[in-house]
């Protein structure tokens, strides 16, 4: 083991000027100077509270001019930390980021690492580790609005083997956990896109089976016209409320009694996977964390333009029994025979651009329990939502798995980076 070195953020930085910069002032990047093209802006959405490195999509531009003017360009290599707002949010542009330049917001901090001290991916798994999230919160010195100064930033410490190959092996151990991440996430993203396909051919273009194994619509099926849709649906079926039918329910805000739990807040989650969330004892938990997960329970964001979604089935129960849900999730309760129609219902386009529509408040548009009492959902003949159930229960069953995997994956990430970085373990331990 090589000699371990506590340094800071400032001191692992190229030297030179302007090597850790700030974002402009607010009203010199406002939205009255974005394009249509242009350079992109980094802003809070491209960063993340896990290990996504860097979300490369989502931007407003500037004009070149402008982003000459504002003086604050970042480029691939350069680590970016959200300074206002969520707190711990850490970026590594890419390689083969999509731009080859782009600017910080006035949000955000750019540092440029020196890679003769210190491994770039060494560095920006140190300052996203959870130690390191937890000190930049304590460290917040806003009221309203969460905010670390330039100064903070660059105090920040790291520790360090001072032999850069050994930072690598370091490197290397945890890369090997998140690619099995990445992996698992890229798995379910396929199962999901199979769920949906056949959603859409059951529930949309109606060509489930028939009785002789024929696509139902497309071979003659009976279909009668529904006034609250306005189209044809297959005769006998219903069309009810989401939050008020024969399928599921509504659940309500409450939690039991617990020692400590995970927290998941909206912001844990991205589409259906879920970061390790945070840990919390019932008596000093926040007033949003009061939602109670069930077994066979399909939750979506109640926010405008939030599309994140849990499908908690019996697969989930090692989740489930540990964690307390934030009320901007609304769940549904359902019966193991819908719990799979529910989800996909919630999945399917149609279910977000609806909710989207209904959105409304001050600050932060979203949806409540009776928004929703307009939205609909048809409910199928007994027999078709079983054989719905039997066809896609292995395929959400499968996505359950690898989300619970990536969560046991993540705690052992977790673990590993302190015990590897402060040379509490070696890589021959």
């Amino acid at each position: 083991m090589s000699i371990i070195v506590n340094s800071t953020l400032e001191q692992v930085c190229l030297q030179e000027n302007r090597a850790i910069i700030s974002g402009p002032f607010g009203s010199n990047i406002s939205s009255k100077y974005f394009v249509d093209t242009g350079i992109p802006v980094i802003r809070g959405n491209n960063l993340s509270l896990n290990f996504d490195k860097f979300y490369d999509e989502g931007f407003v531009f500037v004009t070149k001019e402008k982003a000459d003017e504002l003086k604050c360009y970042a480029y691939r290599d350069d680590l970016i930390f959200t300074a206002a707002g969520t707190i711990g949010q850490v970026g590594l542009i890419p390689q083969n980021s999509q731009y080859e330049e782009y600017v910080i917001s006035n949000k955000q901090i750019r540092a440029r690492i020196d890679t003769k001290k210190i491994d770039l991916l060494y560095a920006y798994y140190w300052y996203s580790s959870p130690w390191i999230k937890s000190l930049l919160i304590r460290s917040n010195k806003g009221s309203t609005v969460p905010l670390l100064t330039l100064s903070e930033v660059k105090d920040l410490p790291i520790v360090y083997p001072e032999d850069i190959q050994e930072q690598r092996n370091i490197v290397s151990i945890i890369e090997a956990i998140s690619k099995k991440i990445e992996f698992n996430i890229q798995i379910n993203d396929n199962l999901e896109q199979q769920a949906k396909l056949l959603y859409d051919y059951w529930f949309t273009q109606f060509d489930f089976p028939d009785d002789n194994g024929n696509p139902y619509c497309s071979s003659g099926g009976q279909m009668i016209w529904n006034d609250i849709l306005k189209r044809n649906i297959p005769d006998g079926w219903k069309v009810e409320s989401i939050i008020s039918n024969s399928l599921s329910s509504i659940i309500k805000p409450g939690v039991e009694a617990f020692d400590t739990k995970l927290y998941l807040a909206t912001a844990d989650i991205k589409g259906t996977s879920l970061s390790t969330g945070t840990l919390i004892d019932y008596e000093g938990r926040e007033s949003r964390a009061n939602m109670q997960p069930i077994i066979n329970s399909v939750w979506f964001a109640k926010m405008k333009n939030s599309t994140k979604h849990l499908y908690l089935n019996k697969e989930m129960y090692p989740i489930i029994s540990n964690t307390i849900l934030s009320t901007g999730f609304c769940g549904l309760q359902c019966s193991e025979k819908s719990f799979e129609y529910i989800a996909s219902y919630i999945a399917n386009p149609y279910f977000e651009i609806h909710k989207d529509m209904l959105a409304h408040g001050a600050t932060q548009e979203a949806v409540n329990n009776d928004d929703l009492e307009g939205v609909h959902i048809i409910i199928p003949d007994d027999s078709v939502l079983q054989a719905y159930h039997e066809t896609t229960q292995p395929i959400y069953a499968q996505i359950s798995k690898n989300i619970c995997e990536n969560q046991e994956l993540d705690k052992l990430r977790d673990w590993l980076l302190p015990m590897l970085m402060n040379g509490q373990a070696t890589i021959s331990d």
